[in-house]
């Protein structure tokens, strides 16, 4: 059995995550920024698991959230960084200040304050799995989703630098999910998002994959299957 961490885990991958690790036994530990999807996750899963409110933007409510979670259940066996936004459609220029930094705030500074108030436990034990979702678009690049495209490619890099200071035993690394028929790629892909697999279907394959990794894997840039 392990302890699984899953930011933003109320909805799309994460939601799905979140089901095939509970299926398979494994404890889940989430956060989402719903109040009423959080309560329906709580009563779904029952009160082996553990599901809170936490807007990953803020370092503090990461801090307190990773502070109760630590001395409850201790350190995490997989660490997944899956919350993320994207910006509407639109040339970069276009895109206001503030929807910018939105996307930044989350996807960025999100995955940072949560390995902050977690990685520093599980180093002090001596393993576990950080995992930053990162996208197709971390790799490559299209137009109108240039702020999404920039924090993407930005934890590609963040992950292979924080792959060199972990300690021997420990891994990170970023993930690309491949696409998925979810809401963030209805948002740029509109109805023929339809076309792609939806979240449980590749929760089936990508859940095993996540609970495989270990040491080897430190830095290394994947795709799930």
């Amino acid at each position: 059995m392990k302890r699984v961490v899953i930011t933003g885990v109320s909805r799309g991958l994460g939601r799905a995550m979140a089901g095939e690790f509970a299926r398979l036994g494994h404890v889940v530990l989430g956060c989402g920024r719903s109040q009423q999807a959080v309560e329906e996750l709580r009563q779904f899963f029952g009160k082996a698991h553990d599901f809170e409110v936490v807007d990953v933007a803020s370092d503090g409510r990461v801090q307190a959230w990773a502070t109760r979670l630590l001395k409850t259940h201790g350190a995490p066996d997989l660490l997944l960084n899956n919350a993320a936004i994207i910006n509407k459609n639109a040339p970069l220029w276009e895109v206001p200040a503030e929807e910018f930094s939105a996307v930044v705030d989350v996807n960025i500074k999100g995955a940072v304050n949560v390995i902050r108030h977690f990685a520093p436990a599980m180093m002090e034990r001596g393993r576990g799995v950080i995992v930053n979702f990162s996208s197709g678009w971390g790799r490559s690049t299209d137009a109108e989703v240039a702020p999404y495209c920039a924090t993407k490619w930005a934890m590609e890099g963040l992950t292979q630098a924080l792959a060199q200071e972990l300690p021997p035993g420990m891994a990170a690394v970023a993930l690309n999910p491949g696409i998925i028929n979810t809401d963030m790629l209805r948002v740029c892909f509109g109805g023929s998002a339809s076309a792609y697999p939806a979240p449980e279907q590749w929760a089936k394959k990508a859940v095993p994959f996540l609970l495989d990794l270990g040491p080897k894997a430190n830095g290394r840039a994947l795709t799930a299957p």
